[in-house]
């Protein structure tokens, strides 16, 4: 920048004056956006989750502060997500074109499940197996089962001591068909439809493939379906 030594001091005082009032207004400005993208997008992503979310956005970057941008693109790096304590990176479009990373803490305060007593592998969970309590689900685990129908009615994949948090990966949807079950086998195709009786030769959750014996000792593949159907299409 040239600036002009020509005319009174009080006009180039008040020049330089302007010059630097523009530059921390520019500073500013940059902060004061960079803070609000940050917090349009904290704000829209953290509706959908399973609680009363608040954050804390750590220290902004120093240079980030310094530095004008126009435009400001929030995103979630790779490996990151928007649970406890977490990065949000945030891109500069223009003028020039940079790349910052902020801590962000994110609380989440509701409800989630617990085991009321030991848990046995294969177990189907009732009412009686869980207790409700409240806290910041931000220092649980993503799975953490917040609602009861969640688990009422579903299988223990593995033993759970009594007093752990219920997570949604420690259970499975209990099984449509067991194996060595008489299961009623619905054939059907273009035009006809087939009851027919068999023994199931596996578990299968709803939707899942199971296969079954027949009468005749044929080994045939269907869908399973709560009840103890088995559905085969030709």
């Amino acid at each position: 920048m040239c600036i002009p030594l020509a005319g009174k001091p009080r006009d180039l005082l008040l020049y330089l004056l302007a010059v630097f009032l523009a530059a921390v207004s520019a500073s500013t400005f940059a902060q004061a956006s960079l803070s609000a993208a940050l917090d349009q997008y904290l704000r829209i992503q953290t509706q959908g989750l399973p609680g009363k979310a608040s954050y804390i956005i750590g220290r902004l970057d120093q240079q980030a502060q310094a530095t004008p941008c126009s435009a400001f693109e929030p995103f979630l790096p790779q490996g990151s997500r928007l649970w406890g304590r977490t990065t949000v990176g945030v891109r500069c479009l223009a003028p020039t074109v940079w790349t910052v990373y902020v801590p962000v803490q994110i609380r989440v305060a509701g409800n989630y499940l617990v085991t009321a007593r030991q848990l046995s592998p294969g177990q189907v969970v009732s009412a009686a197996d869980v207790i409700t309590q409240s806290g910041d689900l931000g220092t649980l685990p993503t799975s953490i089962v917040t609602d009861p129908a969640q688990a009422i009615g579903m299988t223990v994949r593995n033993g759970v001591a009594a007093g752990q948090p219920l997570r949604s990966d420690l259970l499975t949807a209990p099984w449509a068909v067991q194996q060595g079950q008489s299961v009623k086998l619905l054939s059907s195709g273009a035009g006809f439809t087939v009851s027919n009786e068999g023994k199931a030769l596996n578990n299968a959750t709803d939707g899942q493939v199971a296969q079954v014996r027949t009468s005749s000792g044929q080994v045939v593949s269907g869908v399973a379906r709560l009840g103890g159907i088995v559905e085969v299409a030709y």
